[in-house]
């Protein structure tokens, strides 16, 4: 990456919806006011609940196309595109930042955006013209993924938006028709208080230490990129500067999404 630019961009995490994301009356346009009052980036890194691969692995540097990880929906969300320009300069700076013993990166030239990347960018930066590097998680382990974000934090000062992206709850099978379940309504408001209690070792240890820990997430994958994101924050000593941008439900699942910085 070239010199970096005076204004240090904020971290984020954000829920990213489903491809009917796009029909939503009211979010498509909450994401949008949100990326028009941020500093332009120049480049977007993102961590999608979508991808776990094992050595870390960098997507695409160049153009290629999206990854429609998703079934049963009507053939009009398999015609989305977002050709976004790839970030080969961003690609080796993450080489450099995280290379180390005990903590390998690959390639995967092929592999595009997936629909936790592109559905959110779509409505952010619908331009498509800012160049977007999509990185794995190699682990589940909110620990080890602040640590990779901590290594990420040098990129917020060279322009690049750092977004982790998941939903706030996730447990499509436990979801009922009608209404917000208990369990997802009792997660969001106790993830609400933690953050702003900046209450790292809570929000860790979610599993033990929230109500409805396992409902909210059966399995780790869509509350873990917080955690890349908090990172991030937490080495340019921001953790303190948060805030929930985005709140409420979407067909029963929590859609908070939180800036730090």
């Amino acid at each position: 990456m070239s010199a970096a630019t005076q204004e240090r961009m904020p971290a984020l995490y954000l829920s990213h919806g489903a491809p009917p994301l796009a029909d939503d009356p009211v979010w498509p346009g909450e994401l949008a006011a949100w990326s028009a009052e941020l500093p332009r980036p120049k480049a977007i890194l993102i961590v999608s609940a979508h991808w776990e691969e094992a050595p870390l692995a960098l997507g695409a540097t160049e153009t290629v196309p999206l990854v429609y990880d998703f079934w049963g929906f009507p053939e009009h969300y398999y015609r989305v595109t977002y050709e976004a320009p790839g970030a080969p300069e961003l690609a080796e700076s993450v080489r450099k930042l995280l290379r180390a013993p005990g903590m390998p990166v690959q390639d995967v030239p092929d592999r595009g955006l997936d629909h936790g990347a592109y559905v959110p960018l779509v409505e952010m930066y619908p331009e498509a013209d800012i160049p977007v590097l999509q990185v794995s998680m190699p682990t589940l382990d909110p620990v080890r993924l602040m640590e990779i974000g901590r290594r990420l934090a040098p990129l917020r000062d060279e322009g690049v938006l750092i977004v982790g992206s998941g939903f706030f709850t996730h447990n499509l099978a436990a979801l009922r028709q009608g209404g917000t379940p208990a369990w997802s309504a009792e997660f969001d408001d106790w993830g609400r208080r933690a953050l702003e209690a900046r209450d790292v070792d809570a929000l860790l240890d979610f599993t033990r230490t929230s109500p409805a820990g396992r409902l909210a997430h059966p399995r780790t994958e869509h509350f873990a990129p917080l955690f890349v994101t908090m990172g991030a924050a937490d080495a340019a000593g921001e953790l303190d500067a948060q805030k929930s941008v985005i709140d409420g439900f979407w067909m029963g699942l929590a859609k908070r999404s939180v800036q730090f910085g």
